[in-house]
């Protein structure tokens, strides 16, 4: 069984990753091109390093002690899918709050879990003034139509610092 509750930032330590699998093989990817999206073949793994994890654990505790959202789920204790919700609006209008991560650990995808964290980030931004969340995601074709079923299109207005850490991904927004 799945339970669901808050992280907190005294228990984001690399153990608390132990059991979790970043795994993702990736065949075919969505690309701009000419103005226009198409699914491109584009093979890698995605997977994290060492490196990648005191990086992503560190960014966790700053979206904590900066007053954003980290969530997780787990069985048995141990940690199979997370989402942060960072806390500053920008955007003008468009109110956006930036869903910073979300990922499910390999073996437990395809379970309902992802649909339960975004739900759960939703909730949180709607509570914290959010208009709609926005999505720096991943192009992989399986990635997108997750973030699809969800409700999310392309965004509106493009955060430019996400655009130029990662170019490959789809800029997305999902209202509240």
């Amino acid at each position: 069984m799945v339970q669901y509750r808050k992280i907190s930032s005294q228990e984001l330590s690399r153990e608390l990753f132990q059991n979790f699998i970043r795994r993702q093989i990736v065949t075919d990817c969505w690309r701009r091109e000419k103005g226009a999206w198409t699914v491109k073949s584009d093979p890698f793994v995605d997977d994290w390093s060492e490196a990648d994890y005191a990086l992503l654990l560190d960014c966790l505790k700053n979206t904590l002690r900066s007053g954003g959202f980290v969530y997780g789920a787990f069985t048995d204790g141990c940690l199979k899918g997370f989402v942060s919700v960072e806390p500053g609006l920008f955007g003008g209008e468009h109110r956006y709050l930036d869903l910073s991560s979300i990922h499910v650990s390999q073996d437990m995808r395809g379970r309902g879990i992802g649909r339960a964290l975004f739900c759960a980030a939703q909730s949180w931004a709607r509570e914290n003034g959010g208009k709609k969340l926005y999505i720096s995601a991943h192009s992989a074709v399986e990635s997108q139509a997750f973030y699809r079923a969800m409700g999310c299109e392309e965004a509106k207005l493009y955060h430019q610092g996400h655009v130029a850490a990662e170019p490959y991904d789809c800029q997305l927004e999902c209202p509240l």
